[in-house]
């Protein structure tokens, strides 16, 4: 064959021949995971999550594929990264982070089955039309609740002098959340009498200036609720809490693991996994709109009795006696 002919069959054939997407690699479906936060601070919210893939019979490496991107705290760079998912053609993608993440994804797809995990009300923030029924290719777990951040309030009111006055800290870049935890905090304070002041923090430094503040407003005790940003921040919240001497709660366990003072909420874990359950079930074949938008089926209250020694903090018995863990 001469040259000439043989360089004119092969332009051609690679004309017709192209590379298959990433999703299609080694014949097995690919999970885009987006995620608002980092990846260090989360590998084990993302193991949780392959565990539940587990549940369902997929394997990350063996029977499928997960793509993964993070936005390190930057609410901003969610609808490209979502964007680069959709392109990648990726089976499923899951968003186990918050209602940004998820809004992004949806944003992004009309067809992509999304699974979310968010700790706001999915309806009111138009991820789906309903909890039962969600229709269209969106579902996932939701953990919003009022009597969370009610029962957080009490708790913090039963540990500390109650006269302290109250703030709750919320992240303004997370509107549905951190407008539901006002609204529900400053409900709580209205039926224990006693006023509540909102505090906002959506980055380290802010994170730095609340706690700065809390002297000058005369703040002795701390709500802080739920949000990627403070689970990321964790070693932080806790150092500060700890140097300005304020007995805080927070929303998950992984704070007071951490030093913090003591949490109530639903268990991350459990949430993550229920969302790697969901996504296989839907790798299966099940439709997104027929999946009805899950509840956490575990909470928990977690003390660190060593940080109440710390703060001085005499923990009453009835306290430790609803408490689902003690660290020492």
């Amino acid at each position: 064959m001469k040259l000439r002919t043989f360089v004119i069959l092969l332009a051609g054939a690679l004309a017709v021949w192209q590379p298959a997407p990433r999703a299609q690699e080694a014949g097995r479906p690919t999970i885009g995971y987006l995620y608002i936060g980092s990846p260090e601070p989360s590998a084990h919210l993302a193991a949780a999550f392959r565990a539940g893939l587990m549940q369902t019979g997929y394997v990350e490496g063996r029977n499928v594929a997960i793509d993964s991107r993070f936005a390190h705290n930057d609410v901003g760079r969610l609808p490209e990264l979502a964007a680069d998912l959709v392109q990648r053609r990726v089976a499923v993608i899951a968003t186990p982070s918050n209602v940004p993440a998820a809004l992004a994804a949806k944003a992004a797809s009309g067809t992509i089955p999304i699974v979310f995990n968010i700790a706001g009300d999915p309806v009111q923030a138009g991820l789906v039309v309903s909890r039962e029924r969600p229709g269209g290719n969106v579902t996932g777990i939701s953990s919003m609740h009022p009597r969370l951040m009610a029962q957080r309030l009490g708790l913090l009111v039963d540990l500390v002098a109650p006269t302290a006055n109250v703030g709750v800290l919320v992240n303004p870049n997370n509107q549905f959340v951190g407008a539901a935890s006002i609204a529900d905090a400053k409900s709580a304070a209205s039926a224990l009498g006693r006023p509540i002041e909102v505090l906002t923090a959506s980055s380290g430094e802010e994170i730095d200036a609340v706690f700065g503040s809390l002297a000058p407003k005369q703040i002795g005790a701390l709500v802080v609720s739920p949000d990627v940003l403070f689970s990321n921040r964790r070693q932080q919240l806790v150092t500060l809490a700890a140097r300005n001497a304020v007995p805080t709660i927070y929303s998950v366990r992984e704070l007071p693991e951490a030093g913090g003072l003591m949490s109530y909420g639903p268990s991350l874990l459990d949430q993550f996994r229920q969302a790697g359950i969901y996504t296989g079930r839907i790798l299966k074949g099940e439709k997104p709109g027929d999946l009805p938008v899950q509840q956490p089926a575990k909470f928990e209250f977690v003390i660190n009795l060593k940080t109440a020694g710390a703060l001085g903090i005499n923990v009453p018995d009835f306290v430790l006696q609803q408490a689902d863990a003690v660290i020492k």
